[in-house]
């Protein structure tokens, strides 16, 4: 690994760490000595990075520092385009857009040669329907995720497994994205409990001005214990 390689990954492996971080674990973490971490903290301080601590002790980044990961690993990078790929397919114009601008971004701020790897990636996400002929109702995908950033109640038109129509007031929380199906959780207003809703059996969206009264991280933290989801998934 070239040495300019080595600092980069020395800043993500400092970014990834909320308390000081010493230099044996650097050295273990990066499978380099602990002189060499030492050099290569020093290397950094004179460029100019954000560090604080000293030996013995550990070494951090400074709070609120922004620091641009300009260096990608082969895995990192497939894993970024192959995930904005998938994004592109799911039926939301705007989270395809900001997937492509996403990845324009990244592309601008690598060198050359990883900006050729990205186009290069031969991972890719299948076109078409999906496999059980389903077609998600596309045009509510986007109300319900602003809905959920700004913790907006909707009013849902919707249609049971039995097709049996409903109106509904909810407060979303949480989008999932399944292949060829979109679903909803929100706290329901008629029920007084959380209900998942199909986006595909949604017939109409209305969404309200005002905030839900309580916060989407209660909601969310509250929906997980009940149905015993990890908070990592």
């Amino acid at each position: 690994m070239s040495r300019s390689g080595r600092l980069f990954l020395l800043m993500d492996a400092m970014r990834a760490k909320r308390v000081p971080v010493t230099a044996a674990q650097l050295a273990q973490q990066l499978g380099v000595s602990e002189r060499t971490i030492y050099r290569d903290i020093q290397t950094l301080a004179e460029l100019g990075a954000p560090l604080q601590g000293e030996a013995g002790i550990g070494y951090v980044l400074r709070r609120g520092a922004f620091l641009p990961p300009l260096m990608f690993g082969a895995d990192e990078l497939e894993a970024l385009v192959l995930g904005a790929r998938w994004v592109r397919r799911q039926g939301d114009a705007g989270l395809a857009q900001a997937a492509s601008n996403a990845l324009a971004k990244i592309a601008a701020a690598s060198p050359r040669d990883l900006r050729d790897s990205m186009a290069e990636t031969s991972l890719w996400v299948p076109l078409g329907r999906p496999a059980d002929g389903t077609q998600p109702a596309d045009r509510y995908v986007q109300p319900v995720r602003e809905a959920i950033r700004y913790e907006q109640k909707l009013t849902l038109a919707y249609q049971d497994e039995h097709g049996r129509a409903t109106s509904r007031t909810v407060w979303p929380f949480a989008l999932a994205f399944f292949e060829g199906k979109r679903l909803l959780a929100a706290w329901c207003e008629l029920r007084g409990d959380y209900r998942h809703f199909r986006i595909d059996r949604i017939a109409d969206v209305r969404q309200h001005a005002e905030r839900y009264p309580t916060r989407r991280h209660v909601l969310l933290d509250a929906w997980r214990k009940a149905h015993e989801i990890d908070p990592e998934s």
